[in-house]
């Protein structure tokens, strides 16, 4: 649930801190006032595209955080790296970011160079990143980029969600997962008997190299210090003895001379108190160059040159140079990619060394395991196919309900294209599903990308999330032109299954129909003003007579007329229950 958003110079909005609360909020205003832009927003809070032009002009930088409270319900699996998350905090935990009680706090900016960043708490994360974990948190419908249901892939989700066959199916993709890596391991044995014993000699030949040869991590770097230190000694000797001589071997050196000018600025600080702290800099000074100079003889007494050592540390990287020639990807390349050689080379000795036999038993283990998928698959498959005819009437009568009657609703389930029973399942089973819509009677089903009513599209929207109210984890939905091309009737049941999802649900909806808008329990207004020549939008919350105030003007343009006035207090009380 979105708990608080912090706005400042994104766009028209100079600075709006907000605080919200569960249930149905409605946000309105005028055309033009800016409704829009505190979605772009949140939009941009959660991962949409960070572009120089949303600072609000004579600014130099837009910054939106939004603090969120976590459903406490939700459990979380051990998961391993290549495990998908299935909510928020299963997704924090991959990742490493603690969170306290509950709440996460999402922070971005832009900056008029066209640099951005963002963080999750206060972990810096990239916009992928941010995207993908707010996916958990937000729903945004209308001419937004957050639209789960838009996106193919995530309607297999929804629907094993609604058939309450997430878990089975996660069982499913470890056993595919498995599947791949025992075919994937047959191929190693698919070489021709000659190819497999040359490559395994060579395998054998280089680990052997390899491991006798003891590489120490970063060898090759330290050594190659080392021989230039050994190659520079009688230039390092020389500059070590001429540095020593000027700071303190002889009358004229640089200590000796401190030391005086340090005697002369003691008697001056005894006579002249305020030369006191020149006098403690200089003597100072004098300590830290004397303990310098010490160091440096100290380290001119160590240098011994030892052409023994240096023909070692040469042998020594000759050797790394041939290892590097023969197992990396080029003579600079780094030293770890040698030991990653060696390490693949080991694997294919310990896959391979066993020959036929095992070619044999991967060649039998594959087919049990391909036998047990596929009729893993099919189970799955048959309990899809009866969930997406329940779905399809269960969301063609709300979208009745909601102004589209003769719309129909349906699931695609084909199979996957093969020819046997490898081709034919995939990670998640052999169905590719998408979600369908016929808009008019008598027209085919056609994907839900299709929709280009952005009213239509919100509306179908809503009647999926009320029927996956349930089974959905993301807790805020927020609704973007929902009211386009409808009234009347069709609006006061747009606003009451609103009303509905919202029990369960934090729901926004932008609109300028005051049938949607007085089933809200909280009603938000965006106002533009204009001081000093500069244009803004102001956010509110607004209560009481100001409420009534609202619902009026966007019941009749004119929120000042007894008749107004009269009808919106009349229609909060109906179906808002007050004002």
């Amino acid at each position: 649930m979105l708990e608080e958003l912090n706005i400042k110079d994104f766009a028209l909005i100079e600075n709006d801190f907000l605080e919200f609360e569960k249930g149905f909020t409605v946000l309105s205003g005028e055309t033009g006032a800016g409704k829009s832009i505190l979605i772009g927003a949140l939009s941009f809070l959660l991962g949409g595209k960070a572009e120089v032009s949303q600072i609000r002009a004579g600014k130099n930088e837009a910054s939106v955080s939004g603090t969120f409270v976590l459903p406490q319900n939700q459990t979380v699996r051990n998961l391993g790296e290549d495990d998908e998350a299935l909510n928020a905090f299963e997704w924090l935990e991959q990742h490493g970011i603690q969170i306290e009680n509950n709440r996460v706090l999402l922070r971005r900016y832009i900056r008029d160079t066209g640099k951005s960043g963002a963080w999750i708490n206060d972990t810096p994360v990239t916009r992928g990143d941010l995207a993908a974990f707010s996916a958990f948190l937000v729903d945004i419908h209308g001419q937004h980029e957050h639209q789960s249901l838009m996106k193919v892939p995530e309607h297999r989700k929804f629907l094993d969600s609604r058939a309450g066959l997430t878990a089975e199916v996660e069982v499913f993709t470890k056993q595919y997962a498995l599947l791949v890596g025992l075919r994937r391991q047959l191929e190693q044995y698919s070489l021709s008997e000659s190819e497999r014993l040359r490559k395994l000699d060579m395998s054998t030949f280089a680990v052997k190299e390899i491991t006798e040869a003891k590489l120490k991590k970063d060898e090759d770097t330290s050594l190659e210090d080392e021989e230039s230190r050994l190659l520079s000694f009688e230039k390092i000797y020389s500059d070590v003895d001429e540095i020593g001589k000027t700071l303190g071997g002889s009358e004229a050196s640089v200590t000796d001379l401190l030391k005086k000018v340090r005697r002369n600025s003691s008697h001056v600080a005894e006579m002249d108190k305020s030369v006191t702290a020149l006098d403690e800099r200089i003597e100072s000074a004098f300590y830290e160059l004397s303990d310098i100079a010490a160091e440096f003889a100290s380290y001119q007494n160590k240098l011994v040159f030892d052409p023994a050592r240096l023909a070692q540390v040469q042998e020594r990287l000759s050797l790394i140079y041939n290892l590097k020639k023969k197992y990396a990807s080029s003579v600079n390349a780094p030293l770890s990619e040698v030991f990653d050689y060696c390490t693949q080379a080991q694997r294919f000795i310990d896959e391979n060394a066993d020959g036929a036999d095992k070619k044999d038993k991967l060649t039998a283990q594959i087919k049990d395991l391909e036998k047990e998928l596929l009729v893993r698959a099919e189970a799955i498959s048959k309990k899809r196919k009866a969930c997406a005819q329940q779905l399809s009437v269960e969301v063609d009568s709300i979208l009745a309900n909601l102004g589209m009657k003769g719309t129909h609703f349906g699931v695609s389930l084909v199979e996957k294209e093969g020819n046997d029973v490898v081709q034919k399942c995939g990670p998640y089973g052999k169905d590719n599903i998408e979600f369908l819509i016929s808009a008019n009677p008598g027209t085919p089903l056609l994907p839900l990308a299709k929709i280009a009513s952005g009213g239509e599209l919100s509306r179908v929207m809503l009647a999926l999330k009320t029927i996956f109210a349930q089974n959905d984890s993301v807790e805020t939905l927020i609704f973007d032109e929902i009211d386009t091309g409808i009234g009347g009737e069709v609006a006061v049941a747009v606003g009451s299954h609103m009303k509905k999802l919202a029990k369960n649900r934090q729901i926004f909806c932008i609109t300028h129909l005051a049938s949607i808008a007085v089933y809200a329990d909280n009603q938000i207004k965006i106002e533009k003003a204009v001081t000093g020549g500069i244009t803004s939008s102001n956010v509110h919350l607004v209560q009481g007579e100001e409420r009534v105030a609202e619902i009026a003007r966007m019941l009749s343009g004119d929120a000042d007329t007894q008749a107004s006035l009269g009808h919106a207090r009349a229609m909060l009380e109906k179906y808002s229950g007050g004002f």
